[in-house]
């Protein structure tokens, strides 16, 4: 077991008194069998109540209102927290779903939904031939195959931070052979679902272990946050794959957020009411730091 303690803060800038609209936050870790919170305060400039619910993915999702004009949003989060996960984990995957291709039951595949459902257009069929590339024979051991696929990502795509909001599509990532975590963890998640897989998009937070030969990519910088990918294995259940990295399994990862699609991860998300020019810029620290 590890604790850490975890300090987030959103800062927007702007050049003249705006409105802004309602903000969802979505910066409360997810608790889990690897991950108790021992305290969790999110505070706000202007400061506004807060009122909390849980999405469809049971994501908790803080969103603040604000009566007042202002020029200055401060979003700061601040959580401890005890992580339990092992550093080589081992994955109890059905006997069914050992070798692929297999099927998911029926009721796997109407609970998994959009899950399997591919987000971006392939029209010509590029992806889908770059995820098959990776079946070496007609029946392949699964695991084998996306731990094949996590590490090929990071070989094709070379990391590349980027401040600005938003995701590159797949096959802007294929064409450019760069990406940030979103691009590269986006990239890995569109794939497997061409594959037949379920899978979905996860934001969070990277954690600098001993269990790494070197600091592990994007944990560094402005909007420090990471991006991963997990996979649906019938009797494993959800697996954690961070193309990045090249790991599999959360020993090195905090998730915060779960979803279908990488827009719907953002930590900070709203609106204003003004001009282009009223957004002076956007600024985001993060450090995650080890509790003795």
């Amino acid at each position: 077991m590890s604790k850490f303690a975890i300090w987030h803060r959103t800062t927007y800038r702007y050049g003249r008194l705006v409105s802004l609209g309602p903000h969802h936050l979505q910066l409360r870790p997810r608790e889990s069998r690897d991950i108790r919170l021992l305290s969790a305060e999110i505070s706000v400039t202007p400061n506004n109540p807060l009122t909390w619910a849980n999405d469809v993915f049971g994501n908790a999702i803080a969103t603040v209102s604000f009566p007042l004009m202002t020029d200055l949003l401060v979003v700061e989060s601040r959580v401890t927290l005890d992580h339990y996960s092992a550093s080589w984990p081992l994955f109890n995957i059905a006997i069914s779903a050992m070798s692929y291709p297999f099927s998911y039951s029926d009721d796997e595949r109407q609970d998994l939904g959009a899950l399997l459902v591919p987000q971006y257009p392939d029209d010509d069929g590029r992806l889908l031939s770059w995820a098959k590339g990776f079946i070496r024979y007609s029946s392949t051991d699964t695991l084998s195959l996306l731990q094949d696929m996590n590490n090929a990502v990071s070989a094709w795509i070379f990391y590349q931070s980027r401040d600005e909001q938003g995701t590159q599509t797949p096959l802007a990532t294929l064409d450019r052979g760069w990406g940030s975590c979103r691009d590269i963890a986006l990239l890995l998640v569109e794939a497997v679902r061409r594959l037949g897989l379920g899978a979905r998009i996860v934001s969070g937070y990277l954690i600098n272990r001993s269990a790494f030969s070197a600091p592990p990519v994007g944990s560094q910088g402005a909007g420090s946050t990471h991006a991963w990918a997990e996979i649906y294995l019938p009797g494993a259940g959800w697996i954690t794959f961070d193309p990045t990295n090249r790991t599999v399994g959360d020993f090195s990862l905090i998730p915060v957020t779960v979803a279908r699609d990488v827009r719907l991860i953002s930590p900070v998300s709203g609106s204003f009411v003004g001009t282009a020019n009223d957004f002076l810029g956007m600024t985001v620290d993060v450090t995650v730091q080890p509790i003795d």
